[in-house]
C-alpha cells in the first residue's frame, strides 16, 4: 500500500470538481433557510461514508439490486434537475415534512455524494490506487465541512442580491449537469 502524491492530487481535483461544494453554496443556504439549520457534521459524515462505501462495494451493490451504473446516474440526474428547477424558477418541489432530514437528503445525498460523484468514484477506481482515492475523499470532505460550517459567513459575504444571482446562475449550471448526466448515460 503505497501513497502516490500525483494520484492523490489528481483524484482530489476530480472529486472537487464533481462535488462542486463552492457552486452549491446557494443550494446549501436555500436548504438551511427551509429547514432552519444544517447539521454540517451529519451531512459531511454521511456523504463521506456513502462515498467510501460506494468506492468499495458500489458496482456490486448496484448489480445485486439489478441496477446498472447508467440507470443510477440517470436517476441522480432527475433529482439534480428538480433541485435546479427550484433554484431557477423559485418553485418548491421538495416538500420536507421532517426538516431534520435535510442534512441527509438532499444535501449529503444526492447533492454532495450523488450519482455523478458515485460514478466518478467507480471510474477513478479503475485508474488509481484505492488508498489514494480514499485520501482524496477525506481531503474533499474536510473542505465540504468547512464550507457547510461557514454558510452564515458566506451568506453575509455575498449579500441578498449576490445570493439571488448566484442561486439563479448555479441553478442553470445544475440544469446543465443534470442534462449532461442524462445524455451521457442514455447515449442521446
Amino acid at each position: 500500500m503505497e501513497f502516490n502524491f500525483n494520484q492523490i492530487l489528481s483524484t482530489t481535483m476530480v472529486i472537487f470538481a464533481i462535488v462542486d461544494i463552492l457552486g452549491a453554496i446557494p443550494v446549501v443556504i436555500q436548504l438551511r433557510q427551509k429547514a432552519g439549520h444544517i447539521e454540517s457534521e451529519k451531512a459531511t459524515l454521511v456523504a463521506t461514508a456513502l462515498m467510501i462505501l460506494f468506492l468499495f462495494v458500489g458496482e456490486e451493490l448496484l448489480k445485486v439490486i439489478g441496477i446498472d451504473v447508467a440507470s443510477f446516474a440517470i436517476a441522480g440526474s432527475f433529482v439534480i434537475f428538480f433541485i435546479a428547477m427550484e433554484m431557477v424558477l423559485g418553485l418548491t418541489l421538495f416538500k420536507e415534512e421532517a426538516t431534520d432530514t435535510v442534512s441527509i437528503i438532499p444535501l449529503a445525498f444526492p447533492l454532495i455524494a450523488g450519482a455523478g460523484t458515485m460514478t466518478t468514484l467507480l471510474s477513478l477506481k479503475s485508474e488509481y490506487a484505492t488508498q489514494n482515492i480514499l485520501v482524496a475523499i477525506i481531503i474533499n470532505m474536510i473542505f465540504v465541512y468547512f464550507v457547510l460550517k461557514n454558510t452564515n459567513r458566506l451568506e453575509k459575504l455575498f449579500g441578498t442580491t449576490g445570493l439571488h444571482v448566484l442561486r439563479k446562475a448555479f441553478g442553470i449550471i445544475l440544469l446543465a449537469i443534470a442534462i449532461k448526466l442524462f445524455r451521457t448515460n442514455t447515449g442521446l
